[in-house]
Order: C-alpha cells, then sequence, then structure tokens
C-alpha cells in the first residue's frame, strides 16, 4: 500500500510539474516563479539528501550553492563556455571542494557538524565578497547571460524563451531526483538511514560510519551545486548572497516544512516557501516574519510537515 501510495503521489509530482507553467498563470503566478520553484526545491531535496535520510544536520550547503552558481557564470564569463559545460564545471568545483571539506568534517556530530559546515561556508562567502575583480564582490557577477543551446538539428533558445528555460530546469531536475531516488533505493541508501536510525547500532555491525556520511555529505553537495548553476542561469546573474549560510537555513526551513523524512516533502517545502517569498515580500519588507509564522504553526501542529499532514488527511 505504501508502495502504491508513493508511486501515486510521484505521478502526481510529475503531472503538476510539466504543466506548471500553465496552471501557475491561472493562480496569479508566472513562469519565472515556477522555475525558481524547481531550482529550490532541488536544493531543498539534496540537502534532505543528508538531514532526512542520513540523519545529519548542514547549514553550509549554500557554500556549494553558490560555487555551482559561481562556476557555471564564471565559465560562461571568463571561458566563453556553452551552457551545459558551465553547469558541469560549476558541479566539478562544488563537488570537489566538498570531498575535501567533507573529509575534515566528517567525524563531527550534531551542532559541532553544524557549526564546521557553517564556518567553512562563511569562509567562501568571504572569499566572494572580497574578490572584486574576479568575483565583482558585493555587486555581484554580471556581463554575462544563459546562451541558447545549439543541438545542430534544433537549437532550444533558453534565454529569449521563459517556458524552454523551465523545460530544460524540468529535465536537469528529473535526471537529478531520479539519480537521488535510485540511490536511497540502493543498499547505499538503506545504509544510511539505518545511520541515521541509530549509528551505533550500524557501527557495531561493521558499517564504515564516516565513509557512508562523506559520500552522502559529497553527493548532497553535488545536487544542490546543481541547482546553484541553474539559479544563476535563471537570473543570469550571482552575488555573494548565493553563498551566505541564511540560505543554507532556509533550504533547511523548506525541508522541515514540507515533510524532512520524505522524498518530495522539501519539494512542497519550496514551493510553500518560494511562494510565500514572493507574495509577500511584494506587500511588506517583513516577509520573513509570516514564513517564520507559518513554519512555527506548522512545526507545532505538523512535526512530519505539510506531506506529513496530507498523508494523515488522507488516512482519516
Amino acid at each position: 500500500m505504501n508502495g502504491l501510495r508513493g508511486q501515486s503521489l510521484t505521478v502526481a509530482v510529475g503531472v503538476l510539474l510539466v504543466f506548471m507553467p500553465f496552471w501557475m498563470g491561472a493562480i496569479g503566478g508566472y513562469t519565472e516563479l515556477a522555475t525558481r520553484i524547481l531550482v529550490m526545491g532541488l536544493a531543498a531535496m539534496s540537502l534532505n539528501f543528508l538531514l532526512g535520510f542520513t540523519g545529519v544536520l548542514s547549514f553550509g550547503h549554500a557554500a556549494y550553492f553558490g560555487l555551482g552558481a559561481y562556476g557555471a557564470a564564471m565559465a560562461i564569463k571568463y571561458l566563453g563556455t556553452g551552457t551545459l559545460p558551465a553547469i558541469a564545471l560549476g558541479m566539478v568545483v562544488a563537488t570537489v571542494a566538498a570531498m575535501i571539506i567533507g573529509a575534515l568534517i566528517v567525524r563531527r556530530r550534531g551542532v559541532y557538524f553544524a557549526m564546521v559546515t557553517i564556518a567553512f561556508g562563511q569562509v567562501f562567502y568571504f572569499l566572494a565578497f572580497r574578490w572584486n575583480s574576479l568575483t565583482g564582490g558585493d555587486d555581484g557577477l554580471t556581463g554575462w547571460h544563459r546562451a541558447p543551446i545549439d543541438f545542430g538539428v534544433a537549437t532550444l533558445d533558453i534565454f529569449g524563451n521563459d517556458k524552454a528555460f523551465y523545460y530544460f530546469v524540468l529535465v536537469i531536475f528529473a535526471v537529478s531526483v531520479g539519480a537521488m531516488a535510485l540511490l536511497l533505493a540502493s543498499p547505499f541508501g538503506r545504509t544510511l538511514i539505518a545511520i541515521r536510525e541509530n549509528e551505533r547500532r550500524a557501527r557495531f555491525l561493521g558499517v564504515p560510519i564516516e565513509f557512508h556520511i562523506w559520500l552522502s555529505f559529497v553527493i548532497s553537495c553535488l545536487f544542490v551545486s546543481v541547482a546553484g548553476a541553474l539559479y544563476a542561469l535563471l537570473n543570469n546573474f550571482t552575488d555573494p548572497r548565493a553563498l551566505r549560510f541564511d540560505l543554507s537555513g532556509n533550504l533547511v526551513i523548506m525541508a522541515v516544512l514540507g515533510g524532512m523524512r520524505s522524498f518530495w516533502g522539501p519539494l512542497i517545502g519550496a514551493a510553500i516557501f518560494v511562494a510565500l517569498q514572493d507574495f509577500v515580500s511584494s506587500r511588506t519588507e517583513n516577509w520573513m516574519s509570516v514564513i517564520g509564522l507559518v513554519f512555527v504553526l506548522v512545526v507545532r501542529f505538523f512535526p512530519r510537515g505539510v506531506l506529513g499532514m496530507l498523508r494523515n488527511a488522507a488516512k482519516a
């Protein structure tokens, strides 16, 4: 029954995403907002790979989101690469950094792990903030834009056509979440859940805990860097705020809001967060107060998140 329910939810999410540029307009939204929901949803689901399924909290994932963004932007601006190679370069830069930093912090647990991830994240933030000649400093990296993709027989105009860019992002999103789903369904994914549930018992059974947490951290950072690269392409711009720790906090809020122990929960949380941010920020500068209130209410009354609330309602 749970498998059937999970498949039904996946199909429902897929249908909603495929047609989102069309129904979003009917409720007062727009295509760029739909694309932003996809990008931030991918970022939140990537963080949840580590948080929800491995049980390790990171407040430094913005560093790898930002490295993906800057890597893609610099590849286009300074190297003149196409869009796809730029995304790949952003992924490589962020993943290599995650491999190195993860090896340094993997033995930390709980609040110590979270604080160390913030510390390393702030190092990257201040590098981007201060290195004006390379990153543009506080003004951000400008003077570049995503380019249409030439497939030889046809060209995909992701620069001038918002819907074309949305479906380009949707394909990358689908490949990324499909890869995460396969990993979580594999013996490796089951081992991560065992570590989350009882690390001491998993260690007693001979599971190399540090290696699995390191690999989970690296995989999580790889996918969040894809989201960062897509975010830079969406805006044709990136700045140090893409690396700042409060973005990491927002990703945690999205995961918890939607339901961090479920696969699709963070996407739902990201959709609520981004839509509320867009709607409320156009009416008041204190939009975070509204999101904070919603977050407190959900955590207080629905500890399993919005998706958990919907599942309980369906059972009733």
